[in-house]
């Protein structure tokens, strides 16, 4: 058997918004994502040691800009929340946030994995159709992240 000599790592995520009161799921989406060069050198750091915290936040925001390799931020943040958790199952990592009633509202546009409550390491992002969350709407984000 010969090993493999080359790393594909891909993520896609699937977003889910409710309303709070009724309970009634008013949007799903599935989406692919581009890990940022930011996000592949973490990668190759964590190889190496700890020096970099874990991926810990989940921000979204209102730019629809088409993301690309360079990108550190996003382009339009509208709030960041800890993750709720992260899991990992093969060579699948799992990253759930929830963004509650009156964070992060408005026409969603774009999301990014961070390792800090504030700036930080980008590890992916996405852009996508606007997702409108409104002030009584929650939104969950389900992001895997494959390396194969």
């Amino acid at each position: 058997m010969q090993a493999k000599e080359q790393l594909n790592i891909k993520g896609r995520l699937k977003i889910r918004v409710w309303d709070t009161i009724t309970g009634a799921e008013k949007q799903t989406l599935e989406v692919d994502n581009l890990v940022v060069t930011t996000g592949l050198e973490y990668i190759a750091s964590r190889m190496k040691d700890t020096t970099f915290g874990a991926m810990s936040h989940m921000a979204v925001g209102d730019d629809g800009t088409t993301p690309v390799l360079g990108d550190t931020t996003l382009g339009s943040e509208l709030g960041r929340v800890a993750l709720t958790s992260t899991t990992v199952t093969g060579s699948v990592v799992e990253y759930v946030a929830t963004f509650g009633a009156g964070t992060a509202t408005g026409a969603i546009e774009e999301a990014g994995i961070f390792n800090a409550g504030v700036a930080g390491t980008m590890l992916c992002r996405t852009t996508f159709a606007v997702v409108n969350k409104g002030a009584a709407d929650a939104m969950s984000i389900t992001w895997e992240v494959t390396v194969a």
